[in-house]
């Protein structure tokens, strides 16, 4: 540990060596800048070149003992006149206090920070005048004072005093808040229990730093650690320093070298943004530190002055000549007044009773404006700010009611039966195309002359029951809008008046543009009348398609009889409120004996589909009749939908079976494919090729050949006996064939017929689309 120590120490000494020795560096740069503008004061002054003017200095130098440096601060403090005053070989005149401030300027410009800074000031204090300590705040923008810089604190002091809060009382906040600066030659006053940095006993001096325009910017604080006679030559020497040393932290904080504590013009920005009128004073103190007025800093650009005025530059001027019987009262002076003194914000919240102008009552004061609410008091460094806005409680009822009146399309009339005066509210004038101003209302009685010819009746029967019956009454009428020549609606409330006799004395109500709501109900009506001819003719059509349908697929129709085979045909129709769709089947027997087997699916609902559907089963019909095989038939069949018909497209299978040979011979045009059905197991007949009907006129088609055996049951039917949404078709093929093979409980020694196997397969197929569907079962026997 012993060992930590020495090493420590002398780190110490090192530190501090390097620290005097970047001192000594700094002063020699900033006695070679003074020595230059020296030399260029004389040169101008004496008309000297530089080689003169350097020998002149030097001479002066070595004639009055003072060293270089010293005397080139003299000589720009002092203004020449080709001559130096004598002085006594061997003797050292006083350092001017001017002097000594443009050495401790030139120094402070070359500080590499606010501590340098500080540290060059204090080189010119605290071997000069034997003071112990020098601490340098700068007013922040809260009012705490921020430690730019000290010489001579220990460190557990310089983190006690690196933030002084505006609450704390202390001499450097007391200087901050507007005290004139202090002088304690004697040490702190025993009476005075403020807390103080340095020596607590020696004598002590705070001086404010101020900008050129007076505006506070901080607080200097020297400390000695035993009495000090503040001479006025002393007192001279450190308000010339502070002088000084305010110049150098301006021009430092305009160029950004060290921080600003005190933002004011943020600060300003951020309250116009918050509130609508913000006023911000300085206060100005007479040469005891004393209030005298208040300088006005700022005027938010939205200020609505409590005095009425507008576009009066109140920068200009002091709160007193602003508002010069403020000070009695509440007014803004005497507002401003008690806040810097005690330090307690003010928040008067709703309209204000007293004028801020005058601070008298707000109706006894003539010329201050009572519109003002909301008002706030804070202290803002050696100053207050202000901020209020507009009390728009006093006429905010009327706006409201003059936004409902807009958006509603109202207009509110009084009329007087006494003294016939008639007011309406600018709405109702709008409703008319009329421009507000007196006389140009329309008495109720005349008001028949401004509607059209047809309603004159309507309005006159109004006006004339509208006293008689003594209640409420409303009545319609028509109006040319001048503006526009369009028809407007108008609706008329009014209701009657009396005294206290019960006699009429008025009348009263408004009026409504209700030509929105009369063209709704028109536009309704007449969407009502469409929509009831739509219903009735797609009721009509619907009827038709069905009637139609049932007429070339009777529902009592026999399935075809044939040597050797069962045939079974169902149609499950649509559901209930849905289209007729365009599925139909047909099953033949040929003159050559050969069953013709058919299912198709015409694309489309209603009549169209019905018409389709008709048109490819018949010309199917009358094609048969030629002999050809199925591949034909539908290849036939195409040209007559692509040549023949107009936008028919649909799916088709088409078989024929020969009893003799058991045999089907089958085609297919986009249709899905028959399901066989034998013994326990069912499967899908593979598929020949063959687009959709009526989409390609040189289609051809492919034929397929199956021979059947006794007990085989066939399947064609329509895509609607088992499309489910959202499955593929495929899918659901699949899970189609694996349901039909098994036979029903209680049946496996029997042989169901076509119509038994058709009824199952109906009421087991599962399908959600709401489409028709047909099935034919032929049963080999």
């Amino acid at each position: 540990m012993a060992g930590s120590d020495d090493d420590m120490l002398r780190l110490i000494t090192v530190i501090d060596h390097q620290r005097r020795e970047l001192d000594r560096i700094r002063a020699s740069a900033a006695q070679e800048s003074v020595v230059a503008m020296a030399r260029g004061a004389l040169m101008e002054r004496l008309g000297l070149s530089s080689a003169e003017a350097a020998a002149q200095l030097a001479e002066l130098s070595a004639a009055t003992a003072i060293p270089l440096a010293e005397m080139a601060a003299a000589v720009l403090a002092e203004p020449l006149s080709g001559a130096v005053p004598a002085n006594q070989p061997g003797t050292r005149p006083e350092i001017t206090a001017r002097s000594a401030s443009l050495l401790t300027e030139a120094a402070a410009e070359l500080a590499a920070d606010g501590a340098e800074l500080v540290g060059t000031l204090a080189a010119q204090i605290i071997d000069p005048l034997g003071a112990a300590a020098v601490v340098v705040w700068l007013l922040g923008a809260d009012g705490t004072l921020v430690l730019l810089g000290e010489q001579g604190l220990s460190r557990g002091e310089v983190g006690h005093w690196r933030h002084i809060p505006p609450q704390l009382d202390c001499p450097a906040q007391r200087v901050a808040h507007g005290a004139a600066d202090l002088w304690w030659s004697e040490g702190r006053p025993d009476c005075d229990p403020a807390p103080v940095a340095g020596v607590p006993d020696g004598a002590r001096a705070v001086l404010a730093l101020r900008e050129r325009s007076g505006e506070l910017l901080g607080v200097i604080e020297v400390s000695w650690p035993g009495s000090m006679a503040f001479t006025a030559k002393v007192r001279q020497h450190l308000s010339s320093l502070a002088a000084g040393s305010a110049r150098v932290i301006v021009a430092r904080l305009a160029h950004g070298d060290i921080a600003a504590a005190h933002p004011k013009e943020a600060v300003y920005t951020l309250l116009d943004d918050l509130a609508e009128s913000v006023l911000v004073v300085r206060a100005i103190r007479d040469a005891d530190g004393e209030l005298a007025d208040f300088s006005i800093e700022h005027v938010s650009p939205a200020f609505h002055d409590p005095a009425g005025r507008a576009d009066t530059d109140l920068t200009r001027l002091t709160l007193l000549e602003a508002y010069p019987a403020s000070v009695t009262g509440s007014g803004l002076f005497a507002r401003a007044r008690q806040v810097l003194a005690d330090g307690v914000s003010q928040f008067v919240p709703g309209p204000l009773g007293e004028s801020l102008a005058s601070g008298l009552p707000a109706n006894e004061a003539e010329s201050a404006d009572p519109a003002l609410a909301d008002l706030r008091v804070a202290r803002f460094f050696d100053g207050v700010i202000f901020t209020w806005h507009r009390d728009y409680s006093a006429d905010g009822l009327a706006a409201v009611l003059d936004h409902a009146q807009r958006l509603g399309r109202l207009g509110g009339w009084e009329e007087n039966l006494v003294t016939g005066t008639v007011r309406w509210t600018n709405s109702a004038f709008g409703l008319f195309g009329l421009t507000p101003r007196p006389g140009a209302e329309i008495p109720l009685a005349d008001l028949h002359s401004y509607v059209m010819a047809a309603d004159k009746p309507v309005v006159k029967r109004f006006r004339q029951r509208l006293p008689e019956q003594r209640d409420t009454l409303t009545a319609t009428f028509r109006v040319v809008h001048p503006d526009d020549r369009s028809i407007r609606q108008i609706r008329v409330f009014a209701e009657p008046v009396t005294d206290a006799a019960g006699v009429v004395v008025a009348l009263r109500g408004a009026f409504q543009d209700i030509s929105a709501h009369y063209h709704t109900q028109v536009a309704l009506a007449a969407t009502r009348d469409q929509l009831a001819d739509s219903e009735q003719r797609v009721a009509e059509e619907h009827l038709l398609a069905l009637r139609l349908q049932q007429a070339i697929m009777p529902p009592d129709e026999q399935p075809v009889e044939a040597a050797g085979i069962d045939v079974a045909v169902r149609y499950r129709p649509v559901g209930e409120g849905h289209l007729v769709g365009g599925d139909w089947y047909d099953a033949l027997l040929m003159p050559s004996q050969d069953v013709l087997l058919v299912v198709g699916d015409v694309a489309g609902h209603g009549i169209d589909a019905v018409t389709g559907m008709v048109a490819a089963r018949n010309s199917l019909r009358g094609l048969a009749i030629t002999g050809s095989g199925p591949a034909e038939l539908l290849r036939m069949l195409n040209g007559v939908m692509c040549d023949l018909t107009s936008g028919v497209v649909g799916t088709v299978v088409c078989g024929l079976y020969n009893p003799d040979t058991s045999v089907l011979r089958w085609a297919r045009a986009g249709h899905l494919p028959p399901v066989l059905v034998r013994g326990r197991t069912a499967c899908e007949l593979p598929l020949p090729g063959g687009v959709l009907l009526g989409m390609d006129p040189d289609a051809t088609y492919e034929e397929a050949t199956q021979s059947l055996e006794p007990g085989d049951t066939l399947l064609l039917f329509t895509d609607g006996l088992i499309e489910q949404r959202g499955e593929s078709i495929v899918d659901v093929l699949r899970e189609f064939v694996a349901t039909v093979a098994p036979v029903p409980a209680g049946q496996e020694g029997s042989q169901p017929t076509a119509a038994a196997q058709a009824d199952r397969i109906l009421a087991t197929a599962v399908s959600d689309t709401d489409d028709d569907a047909c099935l034919v079962a032929v049963r080999i026997r």
